[in-house]
C-alpha cells in the first residue's frame, strides 16, 4: 500500500464519518465540528492525489494550505454564529418549524392566527 493510497483512504474514512455526524446529529456544535471532519478529509484526499513518483505537487499543497486558513476563518465566523443563536434562543440545535404549530391546525392557519 503506497502512501498516498492510505492518505486517500484515510482522507475517504474522515469524510464518511463527518457526512454522518452532519446528517445525523443535531447539536450546532457538533454539527460544525462534523463539517470540518469532512474539510479535513478533503485536505488528505488533495494531499493523496497531489504525489508522483518524481515528488509532491507544490500547486495542490498550496491549495490545501489556502483551504485550512479559509475553513479555520469559516469556523471562527460559524462558532459566533452559533454563539449568537444560542443567546437569542437558548437553544443549542435547529428545530423543525412544524413542531410549534399545535395540534389539529395546518400549518397555514398556524401563521395566520390572531394574536390574543
Amino acid at each position: 500500500m503506497t502512501p498516498s493510497l492510505l492518505y486517500g483512504l484515510a482522507g475517504a474514512a474522515l469524510c464518511a464519518i463527518g457526512l454522518f455526524g452532519f446528517i445525523f446529529i443535531s447539536h450546532l456544535l457538533r454539527k460544525l465540528l462534523a463539517f470540518n471532519l469532512m474539510g479535513s478529509g478533503v485536505f488528505l484526499i488533495l494531499v493523496g492525489l497531489a504525489q508522483h513518483r518524481s515528488g509532491p505537487d507544490p500547486v495542490p499543497q498550496a491549495l490545501v494550505l489556502t483551504g485550512i486558513v479559509v475553513a479555520i476563518a469559516a469556523t471562527a465566523l460559524a462558532v459566533v454564529l452559533i454563539r449568537r443563536y444560542y443567546h437569542l434562543s437558548g437553544k443549542t440545535s435547529l428545530e423543525d418549524p412544524a413542531q410549534d404549530i399545535p395540534p389539529g391546525q395546518e400549518p397555514r392557519q398556524a401563521r395566520e392566527a390572531p394574536h390574543e
